[in-house]
């Protein structure tokens, strides 16, 4: 882990409600690491997440948990590899929190930019013969059904700003892996971010400050989030940041 320094944006050191990030990192480093059967599924899983972002991403989602027993958002599922990852955290949670956690994960199923034929990470197994569609729901599903993480893992299908229209449920945790073009990204953003409780976190994926690493969206995210002086960052790892909320509430705009 990579701690950020102290940010101009962390709220008053007196107010009893203050989210304290170096607190907040300190728990995150005791979280004990991902089942060994479950993180072997994870690895065999299709999908994007390196070892130790995933691991990063599953201690952070303990913390979130810990932190509110709302529920955790996936954007971008593809074929499950982090949702077993986010699973295992809210297994691991039953029994400390108010309520059974859920991780609820938001897909369309008909795969990223990225994932369309003539990219480089296009799978032909995963276009439905016939119609020439990717689907990646049956995959994440028998994926899913290996684990025995089906009653806190939460396939919710659908495009992400339909879904984001009518939401009103508070987040503990948003993680922001779906399309990576500025539209899709910016409107994940824009759609979910401001549902996080104070307190929450906000994790994007695919972060790259330097454009001859990767695509620019995701940063422009992190940028964004952060000039919003709600957010600030609590860990780097790899090509994933994560952020915790210490302005506002859940449902509160973000942005004046």
């Amino acid at each position: 882990m990579h701690p950020a320094p102290a940010d101009p944006a962390d709220p008053d050191p007196a107010d009893p409600d203050r989210v304290d990030p170096a607190a907040l990192r300190a728990r995150a480093a005791a979280v004990p690491p991902v089942e060994s059967r479950l993180q072997r599924l994870s690895d065999e899983a299709d999908g994007f997440m390196p070892v130790d972002e995933g691991a990063a991403l599953h201690r952070w989602a303990r913390v979130a948990l810990d932190q509110a027993p709302a529920p955790l958002l996936e954007i971008g599922t593809y074929c499950g590899k982090s949702a077993i990852l986010l699973g295992a955290a809210a297994r691991s949670a039953i029994g400390r929190a108010g309520a059974p956690p859920v991780v609820l994960t938001l897909d369309h199923h008909r795969g990223s930019e990225e994932n369309q034929a003539g990219w480089e990470h296009h799978d032909p197994s995963l276009v439905v013969p016939g119609l020439g569609l990717m689907d990646t729901l049956p995959r994440f599903r028998t994926t899913l059904a290996a684990t025995g993480l089906e009653d806190v893992v939460v396939p919710v299908v659908g495009r992400s700003r339909t879904v984001a229209s009518f939401w009103t449920t508070p987040l503990s945790l948003v993680f922001v892996d779906g399309g990576h073009a500025e539209e899709h990204a910016q409107g994940d953003f824009e759609g979910w971010a401001h549902h996080l409780v104070r307190g929450g976190l906000l994790a994007v994926h695919d972060v790259f400050p330097d454009p001859a690493d990767g695509g620019q969206a995701p940063w422009h995210v992190h940028q964004r989030a952060l000039a919003t002086g709600c957010f600030v960052e609590v860990d780097h790892v790899g090509s994933l940041r994560v952020l915790v909320r210490t302005r506002g509430e859940a449902g509160e705009p973000l942005e004046g």
